[in-house]
């Protein structure tokens, strides 16, 4: 596999802090551009992020004193020295669209933590072990935007990563009909720490602006199907969601109910979820789990603080499956928001669309 260099846009907020973390020693891609706000750009890293460095180990050495590129004043430059980009930026939905619209018309690929892209019809909203075949929209992306090499791809929200892995593959045999969710989400999915939303700590805030909304759509994204030149969402599962913010630093939690179109027993659930793989499995991806869904037996696992780190962040952890009185089933999911969640799916993503073609180094 060739070398890749890639920049960072929105590099001193969290997640951008993340990027920087896994690409620190990445077998494929060389982080060679940081880019953020004006008021970051031209200092040095260390610098613009300052205090807000909210990552457990320090600033890579190679990254410390790189100087910091204005996001959206310097594109032209940016997208002409690496081979693509990761984008974190903290702006309006409006703003971003546009930001990454310009990266793509400058033949930079773009790839996108960002929400506001997710339900453009012609750009694909992966999780790699479940609908990598959606990357097939960027040749009619590519089409649209008059580009060569320009396009858009984004991972879904951080939430959806902890129970729709858990659901899709159930779908082929079992027929996936209705779910209800409840998520309980980390601090550090805000961009926050304890240190900066001391109001969190012994608390529960049973509201995080639009996350519901897109805990029962985005999934029908993800299982939805190419038709002609853009993505049409599924009509079904039906999905009802709630969600609450709680006193983790980092790691989503899922309750799960679900209801079958044809009931699966719990052993066959199991085995779906031991023997499930994905792409990014058969072809042994640098960011890939080797095993992507875990079932724990104890009851009182999986844990927030025991098992969000599994296998560097990036599986997922699966626990308490047992049988509903109302539902037909339900169980609890955990990943780690900004890995799985976040940076890491995105690096994934990136990974996926390099060893597929999408993707080529120009150096």
């Amino acid at each position: 596999m060739p070398e890749y260099k890639v920049g960072i846009i929105g590099a001193t907020g969290m997640v951008g802090q993340r990027f920087i973390t896994l690409l620190a020693n990445h077998p494929w891609f060389k982080l060679t551009v940081l880019a953020a706000s004006p008021r970051s750009a031209g200092k040095p890293y260390f610098e613009a992020v300052g205090t807000k460095w909210a990552m457990t180990v320090p600033i890579p050495e190679n990254v410390r004193d790189m100087i910091v590129k204005d996001a959206a004043g310097d594109i032209e430059e940016i997208a002409a020295s690496v081979d693509f980009v990761f984008c974190a930026v903290d702006m309006k939905k409006d703003e971003i669209k546009a930001l990454e619209k310009a990266y793509a018309l400058a033949e930079c690929p773009v790839i996108s933590n960002n929400s506001a892209n997710r339900h453009t019809p012609d750009v694909p909203m992966i999780i790699p072990e479940l609908n990598t075949d959606h990357a097939k929209i960027i040749e009619y992306q590519k089409k649209h935007l008059g580009t060569k090499r320009g396009f858009i791809a984004v991972k879904s929200n951080c939430s959806l990563q902890s129970y729709v892995p858990a659901l899709y593959p159930l779908d082929k045999d079992y027929g996936v009909q209705d779910v209800l969710v409840c998520t309980y989400q980390a601090i550090s999915g805000a961009g926050k720490t304890f240190d900066t939303w001391p109001e969190m700590i012994d608390n529960v805030i049973p509201y995080i602006g639009g996350e519901e909304e897109k805990s029962e759509i985005e999934p029908l994204k993800i299982w939805g199907k190419i038709e002609g030149e853009e993505i049409v969402p599924a009509k079904t599962p039906n999905f009802t969601a709630q969600c609450l913010r709680v006193p983790a630093s980092d790691g989503h939690m899922a309750a799960v109910f679900v209801r079958f179109k044809n009931k699966p027993s719990i052993e066959q659930i199991k085995k779906v979820w031991k023997e499930f793989k994905g792409y990014p499995q058969e072809v042994s991806l640098p960011s890939a789990p080797k095993q992507f869904l875990n079932y724990f037996e104890e009851d009182n696992l999986p844990q927030t603080r025991l098992q969000r780190n599994l296998e560097g962040g990036m599986a997922i952890s699966v626990g308490r499956l047992r049988e509903d009185t109302q539902y037909d089933y339900k169980f609890v999911c955990l990943s780690h928001n900004t890995l799985r969640g976040a940076a890491g799916g995105a690096v994934l993503m990136a990974e996926q669309l390099c060893s597929q073609g999408y993707i080529e180094s120009k150096f």
